[in-house]
């Protein structure tokens, strides 16, 4: 059903909709020791190419799938540095010191353009572990992937009114809170990953419409393969996502599906020693 509603979109789609198919920038990739195992690097690469993904963000637990992903495929993968050493560190890493030597271990020996995507909500954001997350950050020239709701958001930037933030999942947020947290904080950035309500039925939403409007330049997409039963949805998410991004003018449906996600991480990784 959902092939056959994207497909009656495209038909009514706009005429540039019909040209090339939209590259797209993927924000919010995993490739997790799970996933590894079960779906090797070329596999996970020839999936990317096949969405049409030309540049994807990608994090891992522990961070070793990330470096493989890299190493078989440097011209699309930006690795972000995820504070997990396993799935576990999920719900304790906040708490746990070691987590800051681990990071600053694989800070010495990669390079990377961001740190996250991690989960931190509320007052959890104000705690020691995090604040070095954020100071890590500031140090690398790094950009923040906060899994988050506001209120964290609120604070990482207290901490650091410079920080660059990309919001995972826009926070779940409803889209007047997103557009309220957008025109408070100009290093903010917020990702669709994951969420349906800004185009249920493959039509885009008047209210996320207006903005996506408003902020043509400060939203991306993304998929979330948390496991490795999500990896085959990065084919099915592009498609869909070129599908409501016909319901927008060429040049913003451009910005979000991938022209901002490399303004903002493209020449990263080239400008940066480790």
């Amino acid at each position: 059903m959902r092939a056959i509603l994207v497909g009656l979109l495209l038909l009514l789609a706009p005429p540039w909709a019909h040209a090339q198919p939209l590259p797209i920038f993927d924000a919010h990739i995993h490739y997790s020791h799970d996933t590894v195992e079960r779906l090797p690097p070329k596999e996970a690469v020839s999936l990317l190419r096949k969405a049409g993904v030309t540049r994807a963000l990608v994090s891992s637990s522990n961070d070793d799938g990330t470096q493989k992903l890299y190493a078989e495929a440097p011209e699309i993968i930006l690795p972000s540095l995820r504070p997990y050493r396993m799935r576990g560190d999920i719900s304790t890493w906040t708490r746990d010191e070691a987590i800051v030597a681990y990071l600053e271990e694989r800070l010495k020996k990669y390079r990377y353009v961001a740190l996250g995507e991690f989960h931190v909500h509320g007052a959890e954001a104000d705690a020691p572990v995090v604040r070095r997350v954020v100071q890590l950050a500031k140090q690398h020239g790094l950009f923040l992937h906060a899994h988050s709701d506001a209120d964290a958001v609120d604070r990482l930037f207290r901490q650091d009114p410079a920080a660059r933030i990309l919001w995972a999942h826009s926070g779940f947020a409803p889209p007047q809170k997103v557009r309220e947290m957008l025109r408070k904080y100009r290093s903010l950035w917020a990702e669709l990953a994951f969420r349906t309500d800004h185009a249920p039925g493959g039509k885009l939403d008047p209210e996320w419409r207006a903005a996506l409007m408003e902020f043509p330049d400060r939203f991306m997409v993304g998929t979330d393969t948390y496991s490795a039963e999500r990896w085959p949805y990065v084919v099915e998410h592009a498609n869909s996502t070129r599908g409501w991004l016909a319901d927008l003018p060429k040049e913003v449906a451009e910005r979000i599906a991938y022209r901002n996600g490399e303004a903002l991480f493209g020449r990263m990784l080239t400008s940066r020693t480790p």
